[in-house]
C-alpha cells in the first residue's frame, strides 16, 4: 500500500451532534447522508432493520458484512430502487420520501453495481455522455436543427467526458466499444459514468471485484483522488479488507440486516462482534 493511501486513512473522526462520527474537516457542514431507523420487509422477512448512518460531506465510508447481510439492499434503498418500509433518508438535508431513482440521482446520489451495467455496444465516451444527460445546455429545437447552441453544447459534453475519462487514464479508449474493454477497465468506466451525473455521494458496490492487487491499489488511490478533486462523499461495499481498512474513514458493519458496529478502521478491527461475524470468518476461510 502506498504512503499516500496510508496517510489518507488516518483521518481523525470526531463526534457529530447526532451522536454519529464524521471526519473532523466536515464539522460545521451538513452531512451528505442521514439515515434514521431505515428498514424494509420482503414478505415476512425483515431484510434491513433499524439502519442508522450519518456520512460527512467529504467522507470515504465503508459498508461491510458477510454475504447476505443486506449491504446491496441498503444501496437499493438509498437510490430508491426499493422504497423503505420504515425510516427516513435525508440527502443534503432533503427527505427522499416518495422519490424515484431519477429524482434521487438529481438530488446527488449515484452508484455502480455488483454486476457491471454498461451499454456494451456503445463507445466508452458515449457511456460517459449518458451520465452527462442532465447537464445538456441546448434545447430540443437547437438539437433538431443543429443550430450553433447544439454544436457548442456537444463540444462541452465531449470535453467533459474526456476530462472524466482522464481520471483513470482512459482517454485513448474513448472510441472503443465498452463491451470490448477488459473487466477492470469496465469497472473503472462504470465509476466514471456515475461521476458524470455530478453526485454529492458516490456509492460503489464492490468496485475492486475481479481486480488484481496492482489494480486494487490504483483504485484506492483514485477513490481518494476523486474525493479530493470533486469534494464529494464516497461509500463503498467491499470484501477486500485491505482496501476498506486502508481508505475508509468511517465503517458500518451489517449482519442479518442489522448494524452491529460503527467506527473507525481501528475500532472495527478490534470489535469482537465484528471479528466473529465477518473478519473472523474470513480468517478461518483462509486457513
Amino acid at each position: 500500500m502506498s504512503e499516500n493511501v496510508k496517510r489518507k486513512s488516518n483521518t481523525k473522526m470526531v463526534p457529530f451532534p447526532s451522536r454519529a462520527i464524521v471526519p473532523e474537516r466536515d464539522l460545521g457542514k451538513r452531512p451528505v447522508l442521514e439515515c434514521s431507523h431505515l428498514g424494509i420487509d420482503f414478505g415476512g422477512l425483515r431484510a434491513v432493520d433499524d439502519f442508522n448512518l450519518t456520512i460527512g460531506k467529504t467522507e470515504i465510508a465503508g459498508l461491510i458484512g458477510p454475504n447476505g447481510a443486506g449491504k446491496t439492499t441498503v444501496f437499493n434503498l438509498l437510490t430508491k430502487v426499493y422504497q423503505p418500509t420504515s425510516g427516513t433518508i435525508m440527502v443534503n438535508g432533503k427527505d427522499t420520501a416518495g422519490m424515484n431513482t431519477v429524482q434521487a440521482n438529481r438530488l446527488g446520489l449515484a452508484r455502480t453495481f455488483q454486476n457491471i451495467r454498461l451499454f456494451n455496444q456503445m463507445t466508452v465516451e458515449d457511456n460517459v455522455r449518458i451520465g452527462l444527460h442532465n447537464q445538456i445546455s441546448y434545447g430540443m429545437f437547437s438539437g433538431v436543427l443543429r443550430l450553433p447552441p447544439y454544436w457548442i453544447g456537444e463540444k462541452k459534453q465531449h470535453e467533459k467526458a474526456m476530462d472524466l475519462l482522464s481520471i483513470f487514464h482512459m482517454e485513448d479508449l474513448a472510441n472503443e466499444k465498452a463491451g470490448s474493454l477488459p473487466y477492470g477497465a469496465q469497472r473503472r468506466l462504470e465509476i466514471v459514468r456515475a461521476l458524470a451525473t455530478n453526485p454529492s455521494l458516490l456509492l460503489l458496490d464492490e468496485p475492486a471485484a475481479g481486480m488484481n492487487p496492482k489494480e486494487t491499489e490504483e483504485l484506492m488511490e483514485n477513490i481518494i483522488k476523486i474525493r479530493d478533486q470533486f469534494q464529494i462523499a464516497i461509500m463503498l461495499i467491499e470484501h477486500d479488507m485491505n482496501l476498506v481498512m486502508g481508505i475508509c474513514e468511517g465503517i458500518c458493519v451489517l449482519n442479518f440486516g442489522k448494524v452491529i458496529a460503527k467506527g473507525t478502521a481501528d475500532e472495527i478491527q478490534q470489535n469482537p462482534e465484528v471479528i466473529e461475524a465477518y473478519l473472523g470468518r474470513q480468517r478461518e476461510d483462509e486457513e
